[in-house]
């Protein structure tokens, strides 16, 4: 029996990868703290539109671009993009640590002043031959299952409920996956102004689970 999925895509995309994508939850903590997200209903509804109207628009796009190639450039654009100091502070964090992490792996790393974890993530999957449809598939995955996990320790919700999210947000994937396969780069953006305030209201928030 064989598959297609190589494995050191699923590496990629583990929880288990040491990122520190579990110190995050990319200002869903805020959401909860402003009562806009309060159970799985809102969860679910929060975690897609960010997808939608922010992921779906620019980092994904931005990523498939970076597998072709130019990543310096691309780099800078998505960091340019992060709307608040802890959104910014949240991807340099984890492209740093990927980006050290490369050798290990054995794969070269970035020489950039500040990497972004789509740039470190495209530069490894690139190095290993992977298909961009495939990589950016992983790396959706990776995001979900993140924000997901990050819900069950706010809101708090229970294990069934993030199983529930997980099937709903998993099967947006492969639409979204095309959707920033054919965007354009004149129609590149990511506004999400309510992610945006909320975000910037967490750096001063009192009680915190998460850093961003």
């Amino acid at each position: 029996m064989t598959t297609s999925i190589d494995p050191r895509l699923l590496q990629l995309a583990s929880p288990a990868l040491p990122v520190g994508a579990y110190s995050y939850s990319g200002g869903l903590e805020a959401a909860v703290e402003a009562g806009v997200v309060k159970d799985a209903a809102t969860a679910q509804q929060w975690i897609s539109d960010v997808l939608e109207y922010s992921v779906a628009r620019m980092e994904a796009p931005l990523l498939l671009r970076m597998m072709k190639g130019n990543i310096p450039d691309l780099n800078l654009l998505f960091l340019a993009s992060r709307e608040t100091a802890e959104l910014r502070a949240e991807t340099a964090q984890m492209g740093f640590s990927l980006n050290r992490l490369l050798p290990d792996l054995g794969l070269e790393r970035l020489e950039l002043d500040e990497v972004s974890f789509p740039a470190a993530f495209a530069h490894a999957a690139a190095s290993w031959g992977m298909k961009p449809g495939d990589a950016l598939t992983a790396y959706l995955w990776s995001w979900v299952e993140n924000q997901v996990m990050a819900a069950l320790k706010a809101v708090p919700l229970g294990q069934t409920d993030g199983q529930k999210m997980l099937l709903h947000l998993g099967s947006r994937i492969e639409e979204t996956v095309g959707q920033a396969s054919a965007i354009r780069d004149e129609d590149l953006g990511n506004f999400a102004p309510g992610l945006a305030v909320l975000s910037s209201q967490h750096e001063t928030q009192y009680s915190r689970l998460f850093r961003s």
